[in-house]
Protein backbone atom coordinates (compact mmCIF):
# COMPACT_ATOMS: atom_id res chain seq x y z
CA UNK A 1 0.00 0.00 0.00
CA UNK A 2 1.16 3.52 -0.83
CA UNK A 3 0.41 5.10 2.56
CA UNK A 4 3.12 7.66 3.39
CA UNK A 5 2.74 9.63 6.64
CA UNK A 6 2.00 13.36 6.92
CA UNK A 7 3.22 15.56 5.24
CA UNK A 8 4.47 13.25 2.51
CA UNK A 9 0.99 12.21 1.41
CA UNK A 10 0.33 15.63 -0.16
CA UNK A 11 3.67 17.08 -1.17
CA UNK A 12 3.30 15.82 -4.76
CA UNK A 13 -0.43 16.46 -5.14
CA UNK A 14 -2.50 19.63 -4.86
CA UNK A 15 -5.74 18.85 -6.71
CA UNK A 16 -9.06 17.34 -5.61
CA UNK A 17 -8.53 13.59 -5.54
CA UNK A 18 -12.30 13.01 -5.19
CA UNK A 19 -13.40 15.10 -8.18
CA UNK A 20 -16.46 13.29 -9.51
CA UNK A 21 -15.75 14.43 -13.07
CA UNK A 22 -12.40 12.59 -13.05
CA UNK A 23 -12.84 9.01 -14.22
CA UNK A 24 -9.21 7.91 -14.41
CA UNK A 25 -9.62 5.41 -11.57
CA UNK A 26 -12.46 3.54 -13.25
CA UNK A 27 -10.13 1.08 -15.06
CA UNK A 28 -8.38 0.41 -11.73
CA UNK A 29 -11.57 -0.33 -9.83
CA UNK A 30 -12.82 -2.31 -12.81
CA UNK A 31 -9.85 -4.67 -12.87
CA UNK A 32 -11.47 -7.59 -11.04
CA UNK A 33 -8.34 -9.50 -9.89
CA UNK A 34 -6.96 -6.55 -7.88
CA UNK A 35 -9.99 -4.28 -7.39
CA UNK A 36 -10.94 -5.38 -3.87
CA UNK A 37 -7.38 -5.28 -2.60
CA UNK A 38 -6.72 -1.82 -4.04
CA UNK A 39 -9.96 -0.52 -2.55
CA UNK A 40 -8.83 -1.81 0.85
CA UNK A 41 -6.07 0.81 1.10
CA UNK A 42 -6.85 3.54 -1.45
CA UNK A 43 -9.01 6.10 0.44
CA UNK A 44 -12.69 5.77 -0.34
CA UNK A 45 -13.96 8.11 -3.02
CA UNK A 46 -10.62 8.70 -4.80
CA UNK A 47 -11.24 9.24 -8.52
CA UNK A 48 -7.86 10.59 -9.70
CA UNK A 49 -5.13 8.08 -10.49
CA UNK A 50 -2.53 10.83 -10.20
CA UNK A 51 -3.34 11.07 -6.50
CA UNK A 52 -2.38 7.41 -6.03
CA UNK A 53 0.81 7.93 -8.01
CA UNK A 54 1.59 10.91 -5.78
CA UNK A 55 1.24 8.64 -2.75
CA UNK A 56 3.91 6.37 -4.23
CA UNK A 57 6.17 9.37 -4.82
CA UNK A 58 5.49 10.51 -1.28
CA UNK A 59 6.44 7.10 0.08
CA UNK A 60 9.76 7.27 -1.80
CA UNK A 61 10.42 10.76 -0.41
CA UNK A 62 9.66 9.48 3.10
CA UNK A 63 12.08 6.59 2.55
CA UNK A 64 14.75 9.07 1.43
CA UNK A 65 14.29 10.97 4.68
CA UNK A 66 14.60 7.75 6.68
CA UNK A 67 17.79 6.77 4.85
CA UNK A 68 19.24 10.18 5.73
CA UNK A 69 18.84 9.32 9.42
CA UNK A 70 21.03 6.26 8.84
CA UNK A 71 23.72 8.43 7.26
CA UNK A 72 23.49 10.86 10.18
CA UNK A 73 23.84 8.01 12.68
CA UNK A 74 26.94 6.64 10.94
CA UNK A 75 28.46 10.12 11.00
CA UNK A 76 27.62 10.54 14.69
CA UNK A 77 29.26 7.18 15.46
CA UNK A 78 32.38 8.27 13.61
CA UNK A 79 32.35 5.33 11.17
CA UNK A 80 31.03 6.99 8.01
CA UNK A 81 34.42 6.91 6.31
CA UNK A 82 34.88 3.16 6.82
CA UNK A 83 31.32 2.00 6.03
CA UNK A 84 30.24 0.60 2.67
CA UNK A 85 26.61 1.41 1.88
CA UNK A 86 24.67 -0.17 -0.98
CA UNK A 87 21.16 1.02 -1.84
CA UNK A 88 19.12 -0.97 -4.35
CA UNK A 89 15.70 -2.55 -4.80
CA UNK A 90 14.20 -5.89 -5.75
CA UNK A 91 11.85 -4.39 -8.34
CA UNK A 92 10.36 -1.23 -9.74
CA UNK A 93 6.64 -0.54 -9.99
CA UNK A 94 3.93 -0.26 -12.60
CA UNK A 95 1.71 2.61 -11.56
CA UNK A 96 -0.66 3.23 -14.47
CA UNK A 97 1.51 1.94 -17.32
CA UNK A 98 0.53 -1.01 -19.51
CA UNK A 99 -2.79 -1.44 -17.63
CA UNK A 100 -0.87 -3.09 -14.79
CA UNK A 101 -2.18 -0.90 -12.01
CA UNK A 102 -0.20 -0.17 -8.83
CA UNK A 103 1.77 -3.40 -8.61
CA UNK A 104 5.08 -4.83 -9.78
CA UNK A 105 4.28 -7.64 -12.16
CA UNK A 106 5.16 -7.60 -15.83
CA UNK A 107 8.51 -7.60 -17.60
CA UNK A 108 8.43 -3.96 -18.67
CA UNK A 109 11.33 -1.70 -17.76
CA UNK A 110 9.33 0.24 -15.18
CA UNK A 111 9.45 -2.96 -13.12
CA UNK A 112 12.86 -4.27 -14.20
CA UNK A 113 14.95 -1.14 -13.73
CA UNK A 114 15.98 -0.33 -10.14
CA UNK A 115 18.51 2.04 -8.56
CA UNK A 116 21.98 0.89 -7.54
CA UNK A 117 23.86 3.39 -5.36
CA UNK A 118 27.21 2.55 -3.77
CA UNK A 119 28.81 4.84 -1.17
CA UNK A 120 32.27 4.05 0.18
CA UNK A 121 34.51 7.08 0.87
CA UNK A 122 38.00 6.66 -0.57
CA UNK A 123 37.12 3.53 -2.54
CA UNK A 124 34.18 4.67 -4.69
CA UNK A 125 34.28 8.12 -6.36
CA UNK A 126 31.56 10.40 -5.01
CA UNK A 127 28.94 11.79 -7.39
CA UNK A 128 29.95 9.56 -10.31
CA UNK A 129 27.30 7.96 -12.48
CA UNK A 130 28.17 4.89 -14.56
CA UNK A 131 26.08 4.19 -17.65
CA UNK A 132 25.25 0.75 -18.88
CA UNK A 133 23.57 -2.29 -17.37
CA UNK A 134 24.31 -4.12 -14.15
CA UNK A 135 22.46 -7.02 -12.58
CA UNK A 136 21.51 -7.78 -8.99
CA UNK A 137 23.91 -10.74 -9.15
CA UNK A 138 26.79 -8.25 -9.57
CA UNK A 139 26.32 -6.81 -6.08
CA UNK A 140 27.85 -9.66 -4.05
CA UNK A 141 31.18 -9.87 -5.94
CA UNK A 142 31.36 -6.05 -5.94
CA UNK A 143 30.89 -5.85 -2.16
CA UNK A 144 33.52 -8.53 -1.54
CA UNK A 145 36.10 -6.83 -3.76
CA UNK A 146 35.49 -3.40 -2.23
CA UNK A 147 35.97 -4.89 1.24
CA UNK A 148 39.09 -6.84 0.14
CA UNK A 149 37.49 -10.16 1.07
CA UNK A 150 39.00 -13.04 -0.86
CA UNK A 151 36.93 -16.03 -1.89
CA UNK A 152 37.15 -18.95 -4.29
CA UNK A 153 33.39 -18.83 -4.91
CA UNK A 154 32.41 -18.62 -8.57
CA UNK A 155 29.64 -16.04 -8.83
CA UNK A 156 27.15 -15.70 -11.66
CA UNK A 157 27.60 -11.93 -11.48
CA UNK A 158 30.75 -9.85 -11.88
CA UNK A 159 32.39 -7.19 -9.75
CA UNK A 160 31.57 -3.67 -10.91
CA UNK A 161 34.70 -2.08 -9.46
CA UNK A 162 36.44 -1.81 -12.84
CA UNK A 163 33.43 -0.02 -14.33
CA UNK A 164 33.28 2.27 -11.30
CA UNK A 165 36.95 3.20 -11.75
CA UNK A 166 36.46 3.85 -15.47
CA UNK A 167 38.59 0.91 -16.56
CA UNK A 168 37.89 -1.48 -19.41
CA UNK A 169 35.52 -4.17 -18.24
CA UNK A 170 33.10 -6.72 -19.58
CA UNK A 171 29.78 -5.01 -20.25
CA UNK A 172 26.39 -6.72 -19.99
CA UNK A 173 24.75 -6.33 -23.37
CA UNK A 174 21.86 -8.82 -23.15
CA UNK A 175 20.19 -10.93 -20.51
CA UNK A 176 17.33 -13.30 -19.70
CA UNK A 177 14.21 -12.00 -17.92
CA UNK A 178 11.48 -14.05 -16.23
CA UNK A 179 8.30 -13.70 -14.22
CA UNK A 180 6.33 -16.40 -12.46
CA UNK A 181 4.12 -14.50 -10.03
CA UNK A 182 0.92 -13.09 -11.52
CA UNK A 183 1.94 -14.10 -15.03
CA UNK A 184 4.23 -16.87 -16.36
CA UNK A 185 6.45 -15.21 -18.94
CA UNK A 186 10.05 -14.94 -19.98
CA UNK A 187 12.03 -12.94 -22.47
CA UNK A 188 15.28 -11.45 -23.66
CA UNK A 189 16.51 -7.86 -23.33
CA UNK A 190 19.23 -6.16 -25.36
CA UNK A 191 20.15 -2.45 -25.48
CA UNK A 192 17.82 -2.07 -28.47
CA UNK A 193 15.14 -4.74 -28.10
CA UNK A 194 12.85 -6.30 -25.49
CA UNK A 195 11.22 -9.66 -26.27
CA UNK A 196 8.47 -11.00 -23.99
CA UNK A 197 6.97 -14.45 -24.52
CA UNK A 198 3.97 -15.73 -22.55
CA UNK A 199 4.06 -19.38 -21.46
CA UNK A 200 0.41 -19.14 -20.40
CA UNK A 201 -2.31 -16.62 -21.29
CA UNK A 202 -2.13 -13.69 -18.88
CA UNK A 203 -4.94 -11.91 -17.06
CA UNK A 204 -4.21 -8.60 -18.80
CA UNK A 205 -5.13 -10.07 -22.19
CA UNK A 206 -1.69 -9.24 -23.61
CA UNK A 207 -0.52 -10.96 -26.83
CA UNK A 208 1.52 -14.14 -26.60
CA UNK A 209 4.60 -12.41 -28.05
CA UNK A 210 5.60 -8.80 -27.44
CA UNK A 211 8.53 -6.97 -29.01
CA UNK A 212 9.57 -3.42 -28.22
CA UNK A 213 12.25 -1.22 -29.76
CA UNK A 214 13.76 0.34 -26.65
CA UNK A 215 15.57 3.04 -28.63
CA UNK A 216 12.55 4.34 -30.52
CA UNK A 217 9.97 3.37 -27.91
CA UNK A 218 11.61 3.44 -24.44
CA UNK A 219 8.23 3.36 -22.66
CA UNK A 220 7.35 0.11 -24.46
CA UNK A 221 3.99 1.25 -25.75
CA UNK A 222 4.15 -0.12 -29.32
CA UNK A 223 4.34 -3.88 -29.79
CA UNK A 224 6.11 -4.45 -33.14
CA UNK A 225 6.31 -8.26 -32.99
CA UNK A 226 4.15 -8.77 -36.07
CA UNK A 227 6.13 -6.19 -38.06
CA UNK A 228 9.54 -7.60 -37.06
CA UNK A 229 9.27 -11.43 -37.25
CA UNK A 230 12.98 -11.79 -38.02
CA UNK A 231 13.95 -9.87 -34.89
CA UNK A 232 11.55 -12.03 -32.84
CA UNK A 233 13.11 -15.22 -34.25
CA UNK A 234 16.65 -13.95 -33.62
CA UNK A 235 15.94 -12.99 -30.00
CA UNK A 236 14.07 -16.23 -29.33
CA UNK A 237 17.10 -18.17 -30.54
CA UNK A 238 19.42 -16.12 -28.31
CA UNK A 239 17.11 -16.76 -25.36
CA UNK A 240 16.72 -20.49 -26.03
CA UNK A 241 20.47 -20.94 -26.53
CA UNK A 242 21.08 -19.25 -23.17
CA UNK A 243 18.46 -21.45 -21.45
CA UNK A 244 20.04 -24.60 -22.89
CA UNK A 245 23.48 -23.44 -21.74
CA UNK A 246 22.28 -22.75 -18.20
CA UNK A 247 20.36 -26.02 -17.98
CA UNK A 248 23.54 -27.88 -18.92
CA UNK A 249 25.61 -25.89 -16.40
CA UNK A 250 23.32 -26.52 -13.43
CA UNK A 251 21.93 -29.91 -14.43
CA UNK A 252 18.35 -28.74 -13.98
CA UNK A 253 15.41 -27.93 -16.23
CA UNK A 254 14.59 -24.23 -16.38
CA UNK A 255 12.06 -23.78 -13.53
CA UNK A 256 9.95 -21.44 -15.65
CA UNK A 257 8.98 -24.63 -17.53
CA UNK A 258 8.38 -26.86 -14.50
CA UNK A 259 6.62 -24.51 -12.06
CA UNK A 260 3.20 -25.21 -13.55
CA UNK A 261 1.23 -24.64 -10.36
CA UNK A 262 2.71 -21.18 -9.80
CA UNK A 263 -0.74 -19.72 -9.03
CA UNK A 264 -2.01 -22.51 -6.78
CA UNK A 265 -4.93 -23.22 -9.11
CA UNK A 266 -3.78 -26.71 -10.05
CA UNK A 267 -4.22 -26.05 -13.76
CA UNK A 268 -2.65 -24.39 -16.77
CA UNK A 269 -4.61 -21.42 -18.05
CA UNK A 270 -5.92 -21.88 -21.58
CA UNK A 271 -7.23 -18.34 -22.06
CA UNK A 272 -6.76 -14.86 -20.66
CA UNK A 273 -10.39 -14.85 -19.59
CA UNK A 274 -9.78 -17.97 -17.49
CA UNK A 275 -6.76 -16.31 -15.87
CA UNK A 276 -8.73 -13.12 -15.26
CA UNK A 277 -11.59 -15.00 -13.62
CA UNK A 278 -9.27 -17.13 -11.46
CA UNK A 279 -6.67 -14.76 -9.99
CA UNK A 280 -7.60 -12.41 -7.16
CA UNK A 281 -5.98 -10.64 -4.22
CA UNK A 282 -8.39 -11.15 -1.35
CA UNK A 283 -11.57 -9.31 -0.54
CA UNK A 284 -11.79 -5.79 0.80
CA UNK A 285 -13.26 -7.06 4.11
CA UNK A 286 -10.60 -9.71 4.67
CA UNK A 287 -7.72 -7.45 3.63
CA UNK A 288 -8.86 -4.68 5.95
CA UNK A 289 -9.46 -7.16 8.76
CA UNK A 290 -5.95 -8.54 8.49
CA UNK A 291 -4.43 -5.05 8.37
CA UNK A 292 -6.37 -3.96 11.46
CA UNK A 293 -5.34 -7.10 13.34
CA UNK A 294 -1.71 -6.37 12.60
CA UNK A 295 -2.12 -2.79 13.86
CA UNK A 296 -3.84 -4.03 17.00
CA UNK A 297 -1.10 -6.56 17.66
CA UNK A 298 1.60 -3.95 17.24
CA UNK A 299 -0.10 -1.48 19.57
CA UNK A 300 -0.90 -4.13 22.13
CA UNK A 301 2.68 -5.26 22.55
CA UNK A 302 3.60 -2.16 24.53
CA UNK A 303 0.44 -2.23 26.66
CA UNK A 304 0.08 -5.88 27.58
CA UNK A 305 3.68 -6.95 28.01
CA UNK A 306 4.04 -8.79 31.31
CA UNK A 307 0.30 -9.24 31.86
CA UNK A 308 0.25 -12.94 31.11
CA UNK A 309 0.07 -15.05 27.97
CA UNK A 310 -3.68 -15.57 27.76
CA UNK A 311 -4.46 -12.31 25.94
CA UNK A 312 -1.52 -12.80 23.59
CA UNK A 313 -2.73 -16.26 22.65
CA UNK A 314 -6.23 -14.92 22.08
CA UNK A 315 -4.90 -12.22 19.74
CA UNK A 316 -2.82 -14.83 17.90
CA UNK A 317 -5.99 -16.85 17.40
CA UNK A 318 -7.80 -13.78 16.06
CA UNK A 319 -4.92 -12.93 13.72
CA UNK A 320 -4.72 -16.52 12.44
CA UNK A 321 -8.48 -16.47 11.89
CA UNK A 322 -8.15 -13.26 9.86
CA UNK A 323 -5.38 -14.85 7.81
CA UNK A 324 -7.58 -17.89 7.18
CA UNK A 325 -10.38 -15.58 6.05
CA UNK A 326 -8.18 -13.76 3.56
CA UNK A 327 -6.77 -17.06 2.31
CA UNK A 328 -10.28 -18.41 1.79
CA UNK A 329 -11.38 -15.27 -0.03
CA UNK A 330 -8.32 -15.04 -2.25
CA UNK A 331 -8.60 -17.12 -5.38
CA UNK A 332 -4.92 -16.63 -6.11
CA UNK A 333 -1.56 -18.34 -6.23
CA UNK A 334 0.13 -19.79 -3.14
CA UNK A 335 3.30 -17.75 -3.59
Amino acid sequence: PYLPPVPFERIFYGDNEKDESNRSMEPVYGFKPFANFLKSWIPEGVTDEQYVEAQYDGAIAYMDACIQTLFAKLEAMGIEEETLIVITSDHGETLYEHDCFFDHHGLYDCTLVVPLIIKFPGRVPAGKRVSGVSLISDIMPTVLELLDIKTDTAFDGQSLTSLIQGEDAKRVSEFYITECTWMRKHGWRTPEWKLICALEPDFHFKPEVELYNLIQDPLENENVAEREPEVVAFLQKRMNDYIAKREQEVGRTNPIYTNLNWHGQGKTFTSSQEAYDSLHIGSIVSARSLQEKEKDDSAAKGKTKGKGKAKGKEKDKEKNKAKEEIAAAAESKDE
